[in-house]
């Protein structure tokens, strides 16, 4: 992006930070309002790090596995079992992943701190000009990080599951049902419509019969 347009409107850029990162916030704060039980904020806040963390690994195995566009849904393979591990090794068996709503929380904060970082460096490091960058991040705002979100609440509910139903099955569902959505979103990408809004409906049903399941 040209620094020059930056430098020239430090309000505009703050602006423009605002919309990356704000719907990211929200999102985080409507997932942790639905915990009956609240998670310690500190735990929450180094998940999402985490999720930061781990966007770094998955820039590297995609550049490597995704040779052009036509190829990007190739990282939903690399991206959510990268998601996953952060679930297995640091929250499982913690004193405070007591409960399968806990489930659904750490698998969105990681996968927000995901989507964070990646709509910062989409925003900041691959748009032209500042009207395509608000335009990225306006139409990122509610596609890629509802996405990721939604991957992650997903996740967390199946991985509840198999840790406190003791459904191993679950353990295999907390990884296959979200790098099947987050394929076929990025796969309905290449079309040039709508196609990707479908998508995150689908998974917002979803997500609104298993958390009907955690509540009952």
């Amino acid at each position: 992006m040209c620094h020059e347009e930056y430098n020239n409107d430090m309000t505009t850029v703050f602006e423009l930070l605002l919309i990356t990162i704000l719907p990211s916030i929200f999102l985080l704060i409507y997932f942790i309002k639905l915990d009956k039980y609240p998670e310690p904020t500190p735990i929450i806040i180094l998940t999402a790090l985490l999720g930061v963390i781990i966007c770094f690994p998955a820039g590297y195995l995609n550049s490597i596995l995704i040779p052009n566009h036509n190829f990007s849904f190739l990282a939903a393979i690399t991206e959510e079992p990268l998601k996953f591990l952060i679930l297995y090794f640091f929250i499982k068996g913690r004193n405070f992943f007591d409960e399968p709503m806990d489930g659904i929380v750490y698998g969105v904060c990681v996968s927000l701190g995901f989507a964070t970082y990646e709509n910062f460096d989409y925003v900041f490091n691959y748009s032209e000009s500042l009207e395509g960058a608000f335009w990225i991040a306006g139409v990122r705002s509610f596609s890629a990080v509802p996405l990721h979100a939604l991957c992650g609440a997903i996740m967390g509910y199946h991985f509840g599951q198999y840790i406190f139903e003791k459904q191993k099955h679950h353990l295999f569902l907390s990884l296959l049902i979200p790098i099947t959505f987050h394929a076929i979103y990025n796969f309905s990408l290449g079309f040039n419509n709508l196609y990707y809004l479908i998508v995150i409906l689908i998974m917002l049903i979803y997500f609104f019969e298993i958390i009907k399941k955690v509540k009952q």
